[in-house]
């Protein structure tokens, strides 16, 4: 797996900058109550933010982009997302060659 840079230079810094506040202000709650599972949480997941604002790599938006090229490929052979929006139109206008449509 190649780790190249998804997200641009001011997405990263923004990251970094979110991951940084996030961190300080968990690491003031975990000073007043250092056994809250739930802090430990919230400050790996700022540590993660952190990381990925100076990789610039950003795991959800590449499985994202990988889901969108398995979608493209997939869609182009046996066309299962394209929904012809017409077909609804003619059901909600009432048009006696269409199929009876009842959402509920």
């Amino acid at each position: 797996m190649k780790v190249r840079p998804n997200i641009s230079i001011i997405n990263a810094m923004i990251r970094i900058t979110a991951g940084f506040a996030t961190l300080a202000w968990i690491t003031s709650k975990m000073v007043r109550r250092p056994h809250r599972d739930s802090y430990k949480l919230v400050a790996l997941l700022a540590g993660m933010k952190i990381a990925e604002g100076i990789l610039r790599y950003c795991p959800l938006t590449a499985g994202f982009e990988r889901f969108q090229e398995y979608r493209n490929d997939h869609n182009s052979e046996n066309n299962h997302y394209n929904f012809d929006f017409d077909d609804f139109e003619a059901k909600a206008n009432g048009d006696s060659d269409a199929d009876s449509y009842n959402p509920s």
